[in-house]
């Protein structure tokens, strides 16, 4: 058999091969990484995800513009297992403006877990001030009653250098810090406030520092981000990178986030805008906007 012939016989062989193992590694790496789906319509719009404090598997997410004052909680398998309303703004038709994330840490009380939802989203930059939402989280609210109504006491912050847009919240247990991230520059700035606010207060906010991120607009803006439970680390995403800081002792974590981050495990998702560290800090879910979005979940190298 001449040497193009077989050529022309081998090499449709390789590529069927090829696309073979291909098809086989990501429906393995799929069938892996995927706990579940968001399983009800409701969740069509999910921009923030954190673990509860105090309810075993469980974990909160919540809708961006267009839904009413409110999150769910779910499993890691996407079942909701309670959805939790609250009272928002009068001035607002559905009560809030553009809730983009959400995070779990201590409050004004010792001892006790709340629950975080940031009314943040200010695509145009125009927004006098933003809106942060804390709800003592209940045992309760994970029972008989797939609807709760609760508590909720909102704080309006202020940028000391103007409106700009965000879609990352996170509470830093140690040093008892709200933060924020802006979203859309190609320099991100970090911000910060503290958790022993009371209701009604309008508190502007301290500016710590600015981040930059390889990449291209919107790929690289900051979509969401978390602090583990103990503090330790910090998560930031994009919609195509998912970052990864690890404190050093008890320094201020916007320090920690200037040194450079590492690159963890990410699956593109359709737009990805929430991610979450498990109470263990061992890994940490992902989740997008759509119908039926599936649930990443990774492991965290060397933890």
């Amino acid at each position: 058999m001449s040497r193009s012939k077989k050529i022309k016989i081998i090499l449709p062989v390789v590529i069927i091969l090829f696309f073979g193992a291909y098809a086989e590694h990501r429906y393995t790496q799929q069938k892996l990484n995927i706990p579940g789906r968001l399983q009800d319509k409701q969740m069509d719009e999910i921009s923030g995800l954190s673990a509860s404090g105090i309810n075993e598997g469980i974990y909160y997410v919540h809708n961006d513009s267009g839904d009413t004052s409110r999150f769910f909680a779910i499993t890691p398998e996407g079942k909701i297992r309670s959805v939790i309303y609250f009272k928002g703004d009068p001035k607002e038709a559905l009560g809030v403006n553009d809730c983009e994330d959400i995070a779990v840490g201590p409050g004004p009380i010792k001892g006790k877990s709340y629950v975080y939802i940031g009314d943040i989203g200010d695509n145009d930059a125009i927004r006098p001030y933003i809106t942060l939402y804390r709800m003592e989280e209940k045992k309760s609210w994970i029972g008989k009653d797939s609807i709760i109504k609760t508590d909720a006491v909102a704080v309006h912050l202020k940028y000391p250098d103007g409106p700009r847009d965000a879609e990352s919240l996170m509470i830093d247990p140690i040093q008892k810090l709200i933060y924020i991230v802006s979203k859309r520059t190609d320099s991100v700035t970090v911000y910060t406030s503290p958790l022993n606010s009371k209701a009604g207060d309008t508190l502007t906010l301290t500016k710590r520092c600015k981040l930059y991120f390889n990449g291209f607009r919107p790929f690289k803006w900051i979509t969401a981000g978390d602090i583990s439970k103990d503090g330790r680390q910090v998560l930031l995403k994009d919609y195509v990178k998912v970052y990864y800081w690890k404190r050093s002792n008890n320094e201020p974590l916007w320090q920690t986030m200037q040194s450079r981050p590492k690159e963890l495990p990410y699956q593109q998702e359709k737009q990805g805008e929430a991610i979450g560290f498990t109470p263990d800090g061992k890994g940490y879910y992902t989740t997008s906007e759509g119908v039926f979005a599936p649930i990443y979940y990774y492991t965290v190298p060397d933890k």
